[in-house]
C-alpha cells in the first residue's frame, strides 16, 4: 500500500531517493524495485534494521535491476548528507510528528538537489479532525500527531523551504472509515467485532484474490477524493540539471556517520538472514513488501499517520 505517487514523483531507475521516516520501508522497498539507489532514514532503530533486512533481501533475490539500499538511523532536524545529495525526496505521515516541522522541511529541502522533486504526506484535515473530536488517546501518546493541516498551511511551509509546490494529490479512503470506526470504540480495542471486521477489508484489500480487490480497490477510488485519509503535496527544487548518479556515494557518505547514525548494513546481512527475514514478505514481491508493511500501517499505532 504507498501513499506516493510514484510518476508524479518522477522517480526513475537510477535515481538517488531518501525515504525520511520510512516506518517499515514500503516506499523506500517500491523505490528499490524500481531501480533507485535508496537510503531508508527513521528515528526509531528497529524499523531501520528490518527496513535494512527487506531492502538486503530484495537485492539478494533480484527484486531490483539496477537499485541499491541502505538504512541510517537518525533525527529529521540533522540530516547527515550533503546539500544536493538526493534526486527524490519522500517523507510519508512524518511532519505531524516533528514539532519542528519547518526545520525539518529545510533540511529536506536542504539535501535535494536543484531540480529535484519531493513528496510530502500527511493525514487530511477532514478525517484526522474527525479522529481527534472522536478520541484524545488516538493523538495524546508519545510520539503521536501534534498538529492537524490543511492543505494550504502545508503548500505555504513547502514553499518557506524554499520549494515549489506542483500540486497535490489524496490516498488510502478504506482507511479513514476504519480509524473513524476505532476512535469511536476506543483505539485500543482492536478485538472489537467491526473492527476486526473492518480490518479484514482492509487485508483483502492488500492480499486479497482479485476479484475482491477489485472491489475493495474500487471503493477506495470512490472514496479516495472525499475522505482519503492521506494528503499528497508534490515539490520541486526550483533550478538545476540532473547531478550525476551518485548512489554508491550515498551509501558510502551514510556508513560514515557511524557513532551518530546507524551504519549501513546491506554488506553485513548474510543469506541466511535476509532469507528468513524476507522469505514471508520479498517471496512475492516487493509490491509485497509494501502490502506487509500496509497490514502494519492498517492495524499499527504509526498507521495513524
Amino acid at each position: 500500500m504507498l501513499t506516493v505517487d510514484y510518476r508524479r514523483l518522477e522517480l526513475s531507475a537510477g535515481d538517488r531517493v531518501l525515504d525520511l521516516g520510512c516506518g517499515a520501508g514500503r516506499h523506500a522497498c517500491e523505490s528499490l524495485r524500481r531501480g533507485a539507489h535508496v537510503v531508508a532514514y527513521d528515528l526509531d532503530p528497529a524499523e531501520v534494521t528490518c527496513t535494512q533486512a527487506l531492502l538486503a533481501a530484495m537485492v539478494a533475490m533480484g527484486e531490483t535491476a539496477s537499485g541499491s539500499g541502505s538504512s541510517v538511523n537518525g533525527d529529521a532536524l540533522h540530516l547527515p548528507f550533503a546539500d544536493g545529495a538526493f534526486d527524490r525526496v519522500i517523507a510519508s505521515e512524518v511532519l505531524e510528528h516533528i514539532p519542528a516541522d519547518t526545520t525539518a522541511l529545510g533540511e529536506l529541502a536542504r539535501v535535494l538537489r536543484r531540480g529535484g522533486t519531493i513528496a510530502v504526506t500527511v493525514p487530511r484535515w477532514g478525517p484526522e479532525l474527525a479522529n481527534w473530536a472522536l478520541s484524545d488517546a488516538y493523538h495524546n501518546v508519545a510520539g503521536g500527531h501534534i498538529r492537524i493541516y490543511r492543505a494550504s498551511t502545508l503548500a505555504a511551509r513547502v514553499r518557506d523551504a524554499g520549494l515549489e509546490v506542483l500540486g497535490r494529490g489524496y490516498a488510502h479512503g478504506l482507511h479513514s472509515p476504519y480509524w473513524l470506526l476505532r476512535c469511536a470504540v476506543g483505539v485500543g480495542d482492536d478485538r472489537h467485532p467491526l473492527v476486526r471486521a473492518y480490518h479484514q477489508v482492509l487485508v483483502w484489500d492488500i492480499v486479497g484474490t482479485p476479484v475482491v480487490s477489485r472491489l475493495t480497490r474500487a471503493a477506495d477510488a470512490v472514496l479516495t477524493p472525499v475522505v482519503g485519509k492521506s494528503m499528497v503535496l508534490y515539490g520541486r527544487k526550483p533550478g538545476g540539471r540532473r547531478a550525476a548518479p551518485g548512489g554508491a556515494r550515498v551509501t558510502r557518505m551514510a556508513a560514515s556517520t557511524a557513532g551518530r547514525r546507524r551504519e549501513v548494513e546491506a554488506a553485513e546481512v548474510g543469506a541466511a538472514e535476509a532469507g528468513a527475514v524476507g522469505a514471508g514478505a520479498v517471496a512475492v514481491g516487493a509490491v509485497a513488501v509494501g502490502a506487509v508493511g500496509a497490514g502494519a500501517v492498517a492495524a499499527g499505532g504509526r498507521s495513524r499517520g
